[in-house]
């Protein structure tokens, strides 16, 4: 027996296309009952923030075949990542040749209009993970992202002081920051910036970043990449400013339950609010309501030579590289990629190498 199918007319720039949606009533987020038709008019009703936010730019879509798990129950859902366009990708989608951090070089799938967000439901996206860079200009980024992670006996009213704290740091880096909700329980900080220094560049100026807001908030932040020396602080994470590296995008749903969303805020709206109400079913009215306070987002992109100056003022004064992510190659000038409970200092050199007995 063939399996249910709609065939949705989407309007785009150009002109309508076809998308074909099958098993559109199959349940995507449990707890709150919306299926994949629904998901499919959601990015429909979202696409022009969307795209503005996300789209020209390499993304992988997080896939879940059957759905998000209940928030009730044992099961957890089962998830993949689609970085390459697959066989049969229609033509409406597009593609752009990115170089990652082994060398490697491969397309990736670039979202450039409506239908192409449909077409990413159909195949069972949830979450869209934008890079920082364009298209146009892969190895250089547009935006140089933060990302305020509570850790173990903090919350979101934790990652709000924290943001505040942060906010005044990048204004005095000479950075517009703006913001917007995880779709969890953090909170992402982006600054857009001109696209003229690499990964490595724009990952050094989130460290300084970070490591000047952790001297000011030492009790409520915390740089520190292992998690048993964060302590009940706010993680400022500054791996995800690395190539390939990605987090939920602007108005992308989170594999949650109660279909989540990650919304960017005022930021005179941060103190008291809570993320859980922004949801893939209240969305499109609250845009419709008080608009995209990430619209003007590029319209004057700032330069992080102010944080590179810090950076190299770290640098002389002895705070020189941190760890990477365990999927990198060994970088220079890294520390040792062993946790510090277990690392016995005399099997390390001053690179970080371990040295083999």
């Amino acid at each position: 027996m063939a399996s249910e199918r709609v065939t949705l007319t989407v309007s785009d720039p150009d002109g309508e296309a076809e998308v074909d949606l099958s098993s559109p009533n199959k349940v995507i987020f449990p707890d709150a009952g919306i299926t994949k038709v629904e998901l499919a008019e959601y990015v429909q009703t979202v696409a022009e923030p969307f795209l503005n936010a996300n789209g020209g730019r390499p993304v992988s879509l997080e896939r879940f075949r059957n759905g998000v798990s209940p928030s009730t129950g044992s099961g957890t859902a089962e998830s993949f990542f689609s970085k390459n366009p697959p066989k049969g990708t229609p033509d409406f989608v597009d593609a752009v040749n990115v170089t990652y951090n082994s060398g490697r070089q491969h397309p990736q799938i670039v979202l450039n209009r409506p239908s192409a967000i449909v077409w990413a439901v159909q195949m069972n996206t949830i979450v869209f993970h934008p890079w920082a860079s364009l298209a146009s200009d892969t190895d250089n980024p547009v935006e140089l992202r933060i990302d305020l992670d509570p850790q173990p006996g903090t919350d979101f009213a934790d990652a709000v002081t924290a943001a505040h704290g942060l906010r005044e740091v990048l204004r005095e880096a000479k950075l517009e920051p703006f913001i917007k909700t995880s779709g969890n329980r953090g909170l992402h900080v982006f600054c857009p910036i001109v696209p003229e220094c690499e990964f490595l560049d724009v990952r050094h100026a989130v460290i300084a970043a970070g490591r000047e807001l952790e001297r000011r908030m030492p009790k409520q932040v915390t740089m520190n990449w292992w998690k048993e020396e964060r302590g009940e602080r706010i993680f400022v994470d500054f791996n995800q400013a690395n190539r390939d590296r990605t987090m939920a995008g602007a108005y992308s749903p989170r594999a949650l339950p109660t279909a989540s969303v990650s919304t960017p805020v005022e930021w005179d709206e941060l103190d008291g609010l809570d993320p859980q109400s922004f949801t893939v079913r209240s969305i499109p009215k609250r845009l419709a309501d008080v608009g995209d306070p990430w619209a003007r987002m590029q319209d004057a992109p700032g330069r992080i030579d102010t944080l590179l100056g810090w950076w190299e003022r770290d640098v002389a004064d002895g705070l020189g590289e941190l760890s990477f992510p365990p999927d990198f190659p060994k970088m220079p000038g890294e520390p040792p990629r062993v946790q510090p409970s277990k690392r016995v200092a005399e099997n390390w050199d001053e690179d970080g190498n371990r040295i083999e007995g």
